[in-house]
């Protein structure tokens, strides 16, 4: 696989007219995920209601965006088989100016997904819904293998770097999604070097892990224009292998954690080894 296996996997994307995470953020891994044949769908539009300083998506009112595009899933899902996917992670911008915060739209992309892959896995990383409690009823009857929320930073700098976003109900959204779906992996993920400390992280880690959080991805925080939130510092790869250790210790089953480590990246793998794993009695629930 190669730069052969990329230019392939842009032309099924722009074919099937979709949008990735990898190129709406940014995401400093798109080279190597494409050349491995994998992708992270964008669903919902590239444009988000929320202005959270460290994210590349652009924003926008409420307003001034379309209705779900009826016929993405079908797409996404014949994309997906196109590249010969087996596990598929799918995302989407925040969309407050949906009724459900378009959960429905992950639900039917979910499920034309398995109808068109034989044995296919599906991530979800979502947004907050809000905390409907609806919203997360719809999309656990879509069953997806994974459920993702990012917590993205620690307590303290969610109203600096996340004005329109909430640490607890980020937390309680996880929590909420896991009481329905006790069987399904909770996965969530941290960016570091906002400004947060060791205590911080420390905090946010045991938070997660209280909430029944058995993957977790950490990675370093890249300011994607000078506009946005800056780098408070860069941690050293030593740094990672620490925390690494530190969420292990904790009890989470799958943890990846390094300077370019995102939500999705080598997801499958991380599945397998949350699936294989048995949790520490010692570990939340």
């Amino acid at each position: 696989m190669g730069a052969g296996e990329a230019a392939r996997v842009r032309s099924v994307l722009t074919k099937h007219s979709l949008e990735t995470v990898c190129d709406s953020a940014r995401c400093p891994n798109t080279g190597h995920c494409f050349q491995c044949g994998t992708a992270t769908f964008l669903i919902l539009g590239p444009r988000c209601t929320r202005a959270c300083r460290y994210c590349a998506i652009e924003g926008a009112p409420s307003d001034s965006l379309p209705p779900p595009d009826p016929g993405e899933p079908e797409r996404l899902a014949a994309a997906s088989a196109e590249i010969g996917l087996s596990h598929v992670v799918v995302t989407s911008v925040t969309r407050d100016d949906l009724p459900d915060g378009g959960a429905g739209h992950f639900a039917g992309t979910i499920r034309a997904l398995k109808a068109r892959i034989e044995g296919v896995t599906v991530e979800v990383l979502t947004p907050d819904f809000r905390g409907s409690p609806e919203a997360l009823r719809i999309l656990a009857d879509a069953a997806p293998d994974v459920f993702n929320h990012n917590l993205e930073t620690v307590e303290k700098l969610f109203p600096l770097v996340r004005p329109g976003a909430s640490y607890a109900l980020s937390l309680d959204v996880l929590a909420a999604y896991g009481r329905l779906r006790p069987e399904t992996p909770l996965k969530s993920g941290l960016m570091l070097g906002l400004g947060e400390t060791a205590r911080d992280l420390e905090q946010a880690i045991s938070d997660l892990r209280d909430g029944g959080v058995t993957m977790l991805t950490l990675g370093q925080y890249l300011q994607p224009t000078k506009a946005h939130w800056p780098v408070a510092r860069y941690l050293h790869p030593d740094e990672f292998m620490h925390w690494k250790e530190i969420a292990e210790a904790a009890g989470f089953l799958s943890v990846a954690s390094g300077p370019l480590v995102r939500s999705s990246f080598h997801a499958d793998a991380g599945f397998k080894r949350c699936k294989g794993g048995k949790l520490s009695p010692s570990a939340g629930s």
